[in-house]
Parts: structure tokens; C-alpha cells; sequence
């Protein structure tokens, strides 16, 4: 083959954004030379790498675009440890079902117990199954609504957050909010009622969502909305950092103790080697 054509198909492959096959078709036509390949399963081969890398990059810019903190996976969870409602409905949960059906899950306890690392997960897994995925701390998803109205852009923010597979809400209950941004989380979260999914992790009971809403008609709509049909995970249970915490403070205290017991006897050493020299 003449090097014009392989500067065609190079041209090609990067005008049709393949950069599998410009970067890979001079090996594979040396194997497929080599193996005798036909020309359908050379193509197929060739075709099938350029789709798998496509898929690969989409999944990498779904999690991108979900904006998560940073990445937990379901894989890191140790299942025994979180709390025994989690544990039994860990399985469902990952099964992702619930977002096929458009359900929610509310996942209320308090902190330490997982509630992040498990919504986490369930969105990165979401990601990797080629769902949509919005995540965002409650304070943060309504300063994004305020901003959104003052400049006018509300009606598009709304009609691309009302079409994701799936919303994070995280940290529901730390902060309370003003009238607007109340009513701002509750109208945005309705549109998704019934028919998208929402996970929302918080440190309150529901008897006590009042207390960050300040509108007790506003709080039970709000429930009834997002408890309908809902999957309940009660988090309750003992602070993995807390664990870890005491965990790290056994391992200091046991090394800052082998520290000591070495230090002693370097200078008990330092000591005897100077009373032989007198």
C-alpha cells in the first residue's frame, strides 16, 4: 500500500473523529495480512476497537459531567459495616432498578454511616450503565437555582435537570434556607416526581424537615412527593470515621510508643558507650 493512501486514510479517520483506526490501521493490516483475515472480519475488528473506545470515553464523561466530589465506588463498601437497613437493601440498590422505574431513595441517619459513599457509588455505577447523573450538596444545588433565576436562564437549568436519569441531592439538613430557595429545591425536585429518579441523603428524620424549610405546607409536600413509591434506607448506625479515628489513634499511640522504647535504648546505648570511653 502507497504511503498516498495511508495519508488518506489518516485524513479520513480524522475527519470522521476515529482516532482508534488512525493511530491503529497500519498494525492491523499487518495482522490481518499475517492471519489471512478475511475483509469482513477485518473490518469488523477494526470497527468494534473504534466503538469500545467510543463507549469508554462516554462513560468517563458522564462521571465528568455528574460533577461528584470525588469518586467512591460500591466496590471500596464493606457491606457488613454499614447499617443493617443498608445492608438489606444494598443488593436492590445496586441493581439500579430503582432508576429504570423512576423511584427515589431517601437515605436519612446520622453522620458518618456511609450515606454519601453509597450515593456515590450508585451514580458512578449509573454512569458506567450509560445513565444521565446530576449530583450537587443540597446548599449548592439551590445557590445554582438562585443564580440561574437572576440571570435568566432558570426555564433551560430546569428543563435539563428535569431530564436526568438520575439526581443526587446531598446533605440535605445542615443548612436551612430562605422562602426562594425553598420554593425553588421543592418546584425543581416535583418535576421529577413519578418519573426520575432522585436519591437524597440527610442527617434529619422527616418530622424534622420543617426545620430547614420553615414552611410546614411546603414540608409535607415536599415529603409526600419524594416518599412516594420510595425506597426508606435508615442510616442510622455507628460513624465509619469515627472508626476510623480511633482505628488511627491506636496505630499512633502503638507507633509513638515503639518510637519511645527505640529513643530509650539508642540513649541508654549512647549513655553506656560513654561511661566505657571514661
Amino acid at each position: 500500500m502507497n504511503k498516498t493512501i495511508y495519508q488518506d486514510i489518516e485524513d479520513f479517520a480524522t475527519y470522521l473523529k476515529m482516532p482508534v483506526l488512525k493511530g491503529g490501521y497500519k498494525k492491523a493490516i499487518q495482522e490481518a495480512n499475517s492471519k489471512k483475515t478475511s475483509y469482513d472480519q477485518f473490518l469488523w475488528e477494526l470497527l468494534q476497537k473504534e466503538c469500545d473506545r467510543r463507549q469508554e470515553n462516554a462513560k468517563q464523561d458522564r462521571i465528568r459531567r455528574a460533577a461528584f466530589p470525588y469518586k467512591k465506588y460500591l466496590e471500596e463498601i464493606i457491606v457488613d459495616d454499614l447499617p443493617e437497613d443498608a445492608q438489606r437493601k444494598f443488593k436492590t440498590l445496586t441493581s439500579l432498578d430503582f432508576i429504570a422505574t423512576g423511584q427515589n431513595v431517601i437515605m436519612a441517619g446520622n453522620p458518618g454511616t456511609g450515606k454519601t459513599h453509597l450515593a456515590i457509588g450508585l451514580g458512578i455505577k449509573a454512569c458506567l450503565a450509560g445513565y444521565k447523573v446530576f449530583y450537587a450538596t443540597v446548599p449548592s444545588l439551590i445557590n445554582q437555582l438562585k443564580e440561574s433565576r437572576s440571570e435568566k436562564t432558570l426555564r433551560a437549568f430546569g428543563n435539563k435537570f428535569e431530564k436526568y436519569d438520575l439526581v443526587i441531592a446531598d446533605e440535605l439538613g445542615y443548612i436551612s434556607f430562605d422562602k426562594e430557595g425553598s420554593e425553588l429545591l421543592f418546584t425543581h425536585l416535583s418535576l421529577r416526581a413519578g418519573r426520575k429518579s432522585t436519591i437524597i441523603t440527610t442527617n434529619l428524620s422527616f418530622e424534622r424537615w420543617n426545620e430547614i424549610f420553615l414552611d410546614p405546607v411546603l414540608t409535607a409536600a415536599m415529603v409526600d412527593r419524594l416518599t412516594h413509591k420510595a425506597y426508606i434506607v435508615n442510616m442510622n448506625g455507628n460513624s465509619f470515621r469515627l472508626k476510623e479515628t480511633t482505628e488511627w489513634d491506636k496505630d499512633q499511640k502503638f507507633f509513638d510508643s515503639q518510637v519511645a522504647y527505640f529513643s530509650n535504648k539508642i540513649w541508654d546505648t549512647i549513655q553506656l558507650t560513654d561511661t566505657q570511653v571514661v
